[in-house]
């Protein structure tokens, strides 16, 4: 009965993001993949790179499209439902741990999470793996009390290994929590290793929380057999797991993952009055039920696999891989402040909601992924308006321009133009490939610059400029030359461009001089011209 009204509370709080054109690795992998499968039935992506990643989003999506159509619309409609369902089982697994009141809080506060909202309109595979773990968490969780029998833990097992199969098949790394608490259970398992029946019922969730890697172990199978390579191409293994390799590296990570989960987009907000809270001592009078003390630890389990899982793993730290730990995190702080503090405690709710309504508009002083608020809707509006321009003024141009703007203009179907747009591609923006463009000025008549990093304006309080040098290292951080640099030294003239928060993009147009020369034909009287294409000349001081 809760589900409509989650589904119509997240529907109506993204109306306006509903018919964006496809963002960043939307555009990049997901929609390419879902798209092949929607046209020819095959799980192997033919139009984009094949990186591995388990076919079920795809499968959702094509399914939903033989209903809604292909659109745009219909697809952010269905991640608006997949979102819903997840805050349903963020409720359930809520509910069973503590009370009715609680669960609702950390739902709400789980909803307008910044990171949380922003993904529940993006096709990412993150968004299916998330929902579908924290229902297989909501059926693990719900063993507490002596009223559990050994049918009703066989149906709570049945339906955790089925829903943690199902996380594995939306995203791979979504293993590392039923893994996690697999090894938990062994060490239950020894320490209760004495008592039949507990280690009976441990016996039964080792086996449930182990099962999914029989499907993922498939879906790897049947991907080795049609490609050649078991966890997609080389270079998406190097960048994902074998180049992370690095001590120093690792360690750096941790740290960032350790802000991702505690203090990223206002979080610090409810930790902090959490940490506060727990030097008040519980009153003898109250009466609400706490996280049970075996709940609490498997959650600590969960918590530090994920931490240690992806300070390793992702060659990007999108804060997106951890989106099933937020709601784990809300729901221990809303329940502390619930004990700690039974009579003010809505007060520090409302604070933290405060807090996170404020961070889905308002960015943060340090460089950040345009995915965790809506940012990406800024960014998402500069290259509709930019490819718009090109469209108009120059739509036969070649344009020179980075990922993900080249995907942008080469398939219409991720929204930006009705048609093919040439491209000549590069990395970034920075000076090295800007002077790589310089070399070979015949390949492109236009190019689209844009902002591939969000960072805090130069004149403004940025918290992580002291390690940019680790993160041009480690992170593929780099500088973007702003668009007049990038006229003077490929010698063109801005022809638009765009500010919105932060975000930039910016059309430059090269005028070429052509030199013609009049050749004879083999036929007499006919002839041809033969043009070759220079940069402008330099323009004297005189």
């Amino acid at each position: 009965m809760l589900y409509p009204l989650f589904f119509v509370a997240v529907y109506l709080s993204h109306f306006r993001l509903l018919r964006l054109p496809y963002f960043w690795d939307e555009g990049g992998y997901y929609i390419p993949a879902a798209w092949d499968f929607f046209r020819t039935g095959t799980l192997i992506p033919q139009s984009t790179v094949t990186n591995a990643h388990p076919p079920l989003p795809s499968i959702l999506l094509a399914g939903w499209w033989h209903l809604s159509g292909y659109v745009v619309s219909g697809t952010r409609t269905l991640v608006c439902m997949v979102a819903a369902a997840a805050l349903l089982g963020v409720f359930k697994l809520a509910k069973t741990l503590t009370t009715a009141g609680v669960a609702a809080v950390t739902v709400v506060l789980t909803a307008i999470y910044p990171v949380w909202f922003a993904q529940s309109t993006l096709a990412h595979a993150d968004i299916f793996a998330a929902a579908f773990s924290l229902w297989g968490l909501a059926f693990y969780f719900n063993r507490e009390g002596a009223a559990e029998t050994l049918s009703r833990l066989g149906l709570n097992t049945i339906y955790a290994a089925a829903m943690f199969s199902l996380a594995a098949l939306s995203k791979e790394t979504s293993i590392v929590t039923p893994a996690a608490l697999a090894l938990w259970e062994i060490v239950l398992l020894q320490k209760n290793r004495r008592e039949p029946l507990s280690r009976r019922l441990h016996f039964r969730w080792i086996v449930a929380l182990l099962a999914p890697i029989l499907p993922l172990a498939a879906w790897y199978g049947y991907h080795y057999r049609r490609t050649g390579f078991v966890f997609g191409n080389p270079e998406f293994l190097r960048y994902n797991a074998t180049a992370n390799l690095d001590a120093y590296r690792i360690v750096l990570c941790l740290w960032h993952r350790f802000l991702h989960l505690f203090a990223h987009m206002n979080m610090f907000v409810p930790v902090v009055c959490t940490i506060a809270a727990m030097l008040i001592p519980v009153a003898a009078t109250n009466s609400r039920p706490p996280i049970s003390r075996p709940a609490l630890k498997a959650i600590g389990v969960i918590l530090l696999a994920n931490w240690i899982a992806f300070s390793v793993l992702g060659g990007a730290l999108l804060t997106r891989y951890l989106l099933p730990m937020y709601p784990l995190i809300l729901l221990v702080c809303v329940n502390t402040w619930c004990r700690r503090i039974p009579e003010r405690w809505p007060l520090l709710a409302a604070l933290s909601a405060a807090a996170f309504l404020a961070g889905i508009w308002i960015n943060p002083p340090y460089a950040f992924a345009p995915e965790d608020n809506l940012t990406y809707r800024d960014f998402i509006v500069l290259h509709q308006q930019a490819i718009r321009f090109i469209d108009l003024k120059y739509p036969q141009a070649t344009v020179l321009t980075a990922w993900p703007a080249v995907s942008e203009l080469n398939r219409p179907e991720l929204g930006y133009t009705n048609h093919p747009i040439k491209t000549t591609p590069i990395q970034n923006f920075s000076l090295d490939q800007i002077q790589r463009a310089a070399a070979d000025p015949g390949s492109y008549d236009v190019a689209l610059l844009f902002s591939t990093k969000w960072a805090p304006p130069a004149n403004r309080v940025n918290l992580g400029r002291q390690n940019e040098s680790a993160d041009t290292k480690y992170f593929d951080f780099h500088r973007d030359l702003s668009p007049a640099e990038v006229a003077i030294l490929l010698h063109g003239e801005v022809v638009w461009q765009g500010h919105r928060k932060g975000e930039w993009a910016a059309v430059l147009h090269f005028p070429r001089i052509v030199e013609a020369a009049l050749l004879p034909l083999q036929k007499p009287g006919d002839s041809y011209t033969v043009g070759k294409i220079h940069p402008p000349l330099p323009i004297s001081p005189e």
